[in-house]
């Protein structure tokens, strides 16, 4: 039943047609008079009229954008699994070849910015690869079906006016502007916004192109961890080991206290020697419960959370750049 519905949905949706009040995140007008709202908008924001003509003239909305948008997992992957399937091979020997090849810019990249080349590296091949798989949708297409489906309109609404702007500055060209279907682009897989924030014009060639250059790519990354306050020459965080009886809601991965408090909880390093030093920050994260893998967390890592919240992304981010180093 539920898939007749959203088979419906697309349907509908891919003709600029209204979908009935019963529909769950129904449109409230047809696509046609929606997209005629948002021309006008962009104009209001300074977007110019080639832009929206060449952007929006012929636009209509994808099916498949929407159809992935709802389809839901059917059920959440342990740390134990992800970290099998995202922190493996043959991502880390691409990443010490990656790191290897691009020494000398990972190396100016860190002199700028004060974030580890090993960290930014492994972002880029969780992220993409390393370059090599950045999504196919169009990004205005896709942006403008999830703005228009209703479900996070006003989210994806400021995110499709700002890969207008993008087109707007000349940084990508429309059939360029390719990403994952929700609108995550280029080689860092950037929002929108987050590429207007924080994207890097590092080979001073005059465009913020996280498509295909690697200065750029690399450079918008370590901006990124930089203004979400890395810290420069620190670690990121280690493995540790917990006690029986160890409350594991304590294990948040967010909650920092100085390492002294948690070894008066008991908690040791892996190989059991004694957390130090005693006065550093530090959160614990046990994403599979106590009998898991267990780790400290540092503020470096709660930088890395700013690029992806999730507990899971952080852990893959530090593990992969230790192996990437080694």
């Amino acid at each position: 039943m539920e898939r007749t519905r959203v088979s419906r949905r697309v349907a509908l949706l891919a003709a600029g047609g209204m979908l009935a009040s019963g529909d769950a995140f129904a449109a409230a007008e047809p696509f046609d008079a929606w997209l005629a709202g948002l021309r006008a908008e962009a104009r209001t924001k300074g977007i110019s009229a080639e832009t929206i003509r060449t952007a929006l003239g012929a636009l209509r909305p994808n099916p498949r954008v929407l159809e992935l948008d709802r389809r839901q997992p059917e059920r959440t992957l342990t740390w134990a699994e992800y970290r099998a399937r995202v922190v493996a091979e043959p991502r880390i020997g691409q990443g010490r070849r990656a790191l290897a090849d691009n020494r000398e810019l990972v190396r100016a990249v860190e002199a700028r910015f004060g974030v580890a080349g090993t960290v930014m590296t492994a972002i880029w091949g969780i992220e993409s690869n390393y370059g090599a798989i950045l999504g196919s949708f169009p990004v205005v297409q896709s942006l403008a079906t999830l703005a228009y489906d209703g479900r996070r309109a006003t989210f994806f609404r400021g995110e499709l006016l700002n890969a207008l702007r993008i087109l707007d500055q000349g940084h990508i060209g429309l059939a360029q502007m390719t990403g994952s279907w929700a609108g995550a682009m280029g080689q860092p897989q950037f929002m929108p916004s987050s590429f207007l924030a924080y994207a890097v014009d590092f080979d001073g060639d005059g465009r913020r192109d996280i498509w295909q250059s690697r200065a750029d790519t690399l450079a918008s990354i370590g901006n990124y961890l930089a203004r979400a306050q890395w810290r420069p020459g620190e670690g990121w965080g280690f493995a540790v080991r917990l006690p029986a009886g160890f409350d594991v809601g304590l294990a948040d991965g967010r909650s920092m206290r100085p390492l002294s408090a948690w070894s008066a909880l008991g908690v040791r390093r892996h190989d059991g020697s004694a957390l130090s030093p005693a006065a550093v920050q530090a959160a614990i994260a046990a994403p599979d419960g106590v009998d898991g893998e267990a780790f400290a967390l540092f503020a470096n890592a709660q930088a890395i959370r700013r690029y992806n919240n999730s507990t899971y992304y952080v852990l893959a981010v530090g593990l992969l750049s230790d192996l990437i180093a080694s």
